[in-house]
């Protein structure tokens, strides 16, 4: 018994011995090769657009923007003529109901229009926001598609979008892209405005 005491005491001295060699022992750092050009320069260059000034100068975005105001225009008018109709029938109702029966029935009638109303109204609302998502994707996919090309020039390695107080903190103008950017855009919407 005194013996297997000893033995395991032998053998966790050895783990705790193994352990504080392999805790303290140097770790191999590993390092991250940087490509160099020609003239000794580092070629890792990146860049990046400020997403605002995109939107206000980008044709497409002003267009689908405006587009876009008008569906809820359209959107709010429609529930305004609703509310508007709605509320006749509630002043039509008041002025004929006599009977109980009769004001059963104009209840029920009204409870209807308005849950059609509140249904119509989340449809519209559920609507103009999908397209606004679409809206986004494709303009998302345009801006990806363009960078795609418009870097195989520049070869840069990251192009990031640049919006006032989001994650970036710190950017250097000589690597804004801003310009090219809607420039190019802008003439590729032209063209298929033109083609269409």
């Amino acid at each position: 018994m005194r013996n297997i005491s000893t033995i395991l005491s032998i053998i966790a001295l050895a783990l705790t011995g193994v352990l504080f060699y392999l805790h303290f022992t140097p770790k191999e750092k590993k390092e991250v090769a940087v490509v160099t050009g020609k003239n000794g320069e580092n070629s890792f260059k990146i860049a990046y657009f400020d997403i605002d000034s995109l939107q206000s100068n980008y044709t497409f975005y002003k267009d689908a923007l405006e587009e876009m105001k008008g569906k809820e225009s359209a959107a709010n008018a429609e529930l305004q003529d609703l509310k508007t109709r709605f509320q006749r029938r509630v002043q039509q109702l008041q002025n004929e109901a006599r009977s109980q029966a009769d004001q059963e029935a104009a209840q029920k009638e009204l409870s209807t229009m308005e849950q059609n109303y509140r249904k119509r109204e989340a449809q519209l609302g559920e609507n103009l926001q999908t397209q606004q998502m679409d809206m986004t994707k494709l303009m998302r996919k345009q801006i990806e598609d363009y960078l795609s090309e418009y870097n195989k020039t520049k070869g840069y390695a990251y192009i990031f979008s640049y919006e006032p107080g989001f994650i970036m903190y710190y950017k250097d103008s000589a690597y804004d892209v801003t310009a090219d950017l809607v420039r190019g855009l802008n003439e590729q919407y032209k063209s298929k405005k033109k083609s269409k």
